[in-house]
């Protein structure tokens, strides 16, 4: 990518770069059919930032996130990948947050947990405080598999972490608590290459070149694999592995 690149055009050019905002995503596969299969949705039209495209669940960190008590924690390593080069404070519980952040909002946005919603468990409500009450967080499957700095110049900026889930982990597969916030239309499972022929943002077109090799031959992804971290410096696309 470079700062001339097709996907910027249009966006409103700032004098001064936007603080990024800490954001993330769940990425869910599906090995129950005879390739794997990905879940992604479409934005809305009358969305400022990349209206009608296709992309993972997700969404900002919320400070709630970072206070909510789990049954089951991260992965040791992936709890200590989201806190290198963490931007400002270096948090444990930051860290925590994001991962729950996924969970909330691919909840909020497909109706689909991850996690165990008790048999015959009634929820207060279908929010996400209803069903909190209702069951407990279990973080120990998500895989920590990309970050990503939106480049400066964009109509939002977001410093996002991208989570890596198989679907046997959602308790709720087949039957989503409720048809979702809007934020998505019409989420969908599509093939890999079935995603590429969509209408995709760049870097998520980027991760799933990458991630699709591994899904072809495994369903859960290691703890220790490196994490490719995309950002700009000056005029330079950047990568690092965390």
């Amino acid at each position: 990518m470079t700062l001339n690149d097709p996907e910027l055009a249009g966006s409103r050019q700032f004098a001064l770069a936007q603080k990024p905002r800490d954001s993330a995503t769940l990425i869910v596969v599906r090995h129950d059919d005879n390739a794997p299969r990905v879940l992604l949705g479409k934005r809305h039209g009358s969305h400022a930032f990349m209206p009608n495209m296709f992309v993972f669940p997700g969404g900002r960190l919320d400070p709630a996130d970072m206070r909510l008590k789990v049954g089951a924690d991260l992965h040791p390593l992936v709890h200590e990948k989201l806190q290198l080069r963490m931007r400002g404070h270096r948090s444990p519980s930051k860290a925590r947050g994001l991962a729950i952040a996924a969970v909330r909002e691919t909840y909020e946005e497909t109706g689909l947990f991850l996690g165990n919603i008790p048999d015959g468990a009634t929820l207060a409500n279908e929010e996400w405080d209803g069903l909190l009450a209702a069951t407990q967080l279990d973080l120990s499957h998500l895989r920590f598999f990309a970050r990503a700095i939106t480049p400066p110049g964009r109509t939002r900026r977001f410093d996002s972490r991208f989570f890596v889930t198989d679907a046997r982990h959602i308790g709720n597969l087949d039957n989503p608590r409720h048809p979702g916030s809007g934020e998505l239309l019409t989420p969908h499972w599509f093939s890999f290459a079935e995603a590429q022929e969509l209408e995709l943002p760049m870097i998520t077109r980027d991760i799933l070149k990458r991630l699709q090799p591994l899904m072809e031959t495994q369903s859960d992804l290691p703890a220790d694999l490196p994490v490719c971290f995309q950002y700009y410096r000056g005029k330079s696309w950047r990568e690092d592995a965390l």
